[in-house]
């Protein structure tokens, strides 16, 4: 006589769970389900619908596309094998040139001008690294130091004979860049006809998760600005350039084994030199976004975005869908900073960051994680009475919090990343 008991099949669940979420894909869906869900639960909570609203995703999008392509821009050189320090240099003659040419031209010029301007920097860091094998963090930081001083003597020269303009900033864009709105979905014109705000109507019931995901595609699809659907384009290239065609093969190549691709015909030196070049033309067009949302060149609008881009790249794992999405985590934390009142905004974000964490926490314990579980209930419970305790947070720490975002998401996921095996490592023909 046999006895049956419960305990085979519990762990021969349990580790079907365990490997089912150890596939990236099926990881990320399980992340993104949790932070709906908290989201959601702290919107309810808080009363604070504006945490998840499609005006404050849409905000999000338009905060968040300069950093996502300043994420790629990095990808782009990194994957090829250079580090790319010299983004935020890059992104800054990407801002002059597009407030030059946006003020002559108009605004589709601009964001010819911040491509130009980019791919300029962009290539004369790749003579230094490439050509003469000059350290990458040393050749990045000189672009960073050299371009404000050009940006100014560009200013000098170009904006302040003409009022307007100043030192500090360029005249206004002639012209306007155009918006989309999606038909039918979002309330977008066809035809001349309104058509209906379905997914608008939804978002006003407030309804658990399904009001939340409506205002994340609202917010996404709805007075969209062309730069903005640009961007969206270039990612959706961008991964099936690299991962799909015989040029990105090479070009991972080059920062993976470049020993290799030369011994099989690949020039390493010209595939790092399009690295560069693609990445300095994406940091100058992540400014030229920047100068086409406030209509003008304004001095130290980059203001960082250069150095959060290479926090996207570490996040995303040096992969196009994770930069999106650490972008997209990124801008959504600044983006809240813009909104009409960002301390209740944030202090609902401290409760959706404890359930977050109390989800994860469960999870841990599913995989016998005992120490991390232990470690994300206490970090839970201390942002839980945060929150309960503090009625208004501080102004300081609302306009902190995108950076203590970025801090975060980067030391959390840090153990998973692989960078490309030969990223800062200077090669010349016939080195080993």
């Amino acid at each position: 006589m046999s006895v049956i008991t419960g305990a085979p099949s519990t762990d021969m669940g349990r580790n079907r769970f365990t490997q089912l979420i150890a596939q990236p894909r099926y990881r990320l869906m399980l992340i993104a389900m949790i932070g709906v869900v908290s989201m959601s639960l702290a919107r309810i909570f808080s009363g604070n619908d504006d945490l998840t609203s499609s005006g404050t995703i849409g905000v999000a999008l338009r905060t968040a596309a300069p950093i996502a392509l300043a994420g790629l821009a990095g990808l782009y050189a990194e994957r090829s094998g250079t580090v790319n320090i010299g983004l935020e240099g890059m992104m800054v003659m990407g801002t002059v040139f597009a407030g030059w040419w946006g003020w002559l031209y108009g605004p589709w010029m601009a964001v010819a001008g911040g491509i130009v301007g980019g791919l300029m920097a962009g290539m004369l860091m790749s003579l230094a690294t490439t050509t003469f094998g000059v350290n990458h963090i040393v050749a990045g930081f000189a672009i960073n130091i050299l371009a404000p001083g050009v940006a100014r003597f560009m200013s000098n020269v170009l904006f302040v004979p003409n009022p307007p303009g100043s030192i500090t900033s360029s005249p206004g864009n002639s012209g306007s860049m155009g918006r989309f709105t999606m038909p039918f979905t979002s309330g977008g014109d066809l035809f001349g006809w309104q058509s209906p705000d379905i997914l608008g109507w939804i978002e006003r019931q407030h309804w658990f998760i399904v009001s939340d995901v409506s205002a994340l595609l609202r917010g996404l699809s709805t007075n969209v600005s062309y730069d903005v659907l640009l961007t969206i384009a270039i990612f959706i290239a961008s991964a099936y350039l690299l991962w799909r065609t015989p040029f990105g093969l090479r070009l991972r190549a080059a920062g993976e084994r470049p020993a290799a691709a030369d011994s099989l015909g690949v020039s390493v030196a010209k595939m790092r030199h399009a690295g560069l070049a693609i990445s300095g033309a994406l940091a100058g067009l992540g400014g030229a976004v920047l100068v086409i949302a406030v209509n003008r060149y304004q001095e130290a609008q980059v203001a960082g975005r250069g150095f959060l881009g290479l926090a996207t790249l570490i996040f995303g794992n040096w992969r196009p869908a994770g930069v999106a999405a650490g972008a997209g985590l990124f801008g959504y934390a600044q983006g809240i900073t813009l909104r009409t009142n960002p301390e209740q905004v944030v202090r609902a974000l401290l409760l959706a960051a404890a359930i977050a964490l109390a989800f994860v926490a469960i999870w841990s314990l599913t995989t016998r994680n005992v120490k991390a579980m232990g470690f994300m209930v206490l970090i839970a419970i201390a942002l839980f009475w945060a929150y309960l305790t503090t009625e208004r947070p501080n102004n300081q720490l609302v306009f902190v919090t995108p950076y203590v975002v970025t801090l975060i998401a980067v030391s959390v996921g840090a153990r998973r990343l692989r960078p490309p095996a030969e990223e800062g490592i200077p090669w010349f023909k016939g080195q080993l």
